[in-house]
């Protein structure tokens, strides 16, 4: 099923429109060489990022424990981009903040040892 700017597969929702849109491209190109879906869509992410992207770093972003809770902070930063008072409040908001930056995820836990990655 070929996909288009309206239509598009629920992984690329969260995607700059110009990543969204040559993950399209490449999708729909997949899938006309005889590449299944589920195949094609992580392929499609993976070449979009690198050829709109190129080979800049993605920033890295953190969250952290938090005298007032949690933070989501850029890496190396002392300034907090959002402070909730749980994680789990803190996590859907930072996951959208981190994909519309093109960033990388990492998540400490309460021992501040690292737990996972996230969009690396």
């Amino acid at each position: 099923m070929p996909w288009n700017k309206n239509d598009y597969p629920d992984s690329f929702k969260n995607l700059d429109e110009g990543v969204r849109n040559k993950a399209i491209e490449i999708a729909n190109a997949l899938l006309r060489d005889g590449y299944e879906e589920g195949r094609a869509i992580p392929i499609a992410l993976d070449q979009a990022r690198d050829t709109v992207q190129g080979d800049s770093e993605s920033p890295v972003y953190e969250i952290r424990k938090h005298s007032e809770g949690w933070q989501l902070k850029k890496k190396d930063s002392k300034k907090a981009i959002l402070i909730e008072e749980t994680k789990d409040d803190l996590m859907g908001e930072a996951k959208r903040y981190v994909n519309r930056n093109n960033g990388e995820l990492h998540v400490y836990g309460e021992d501040d040892s690292l737990q996972e990655k996230l969009y690396d």
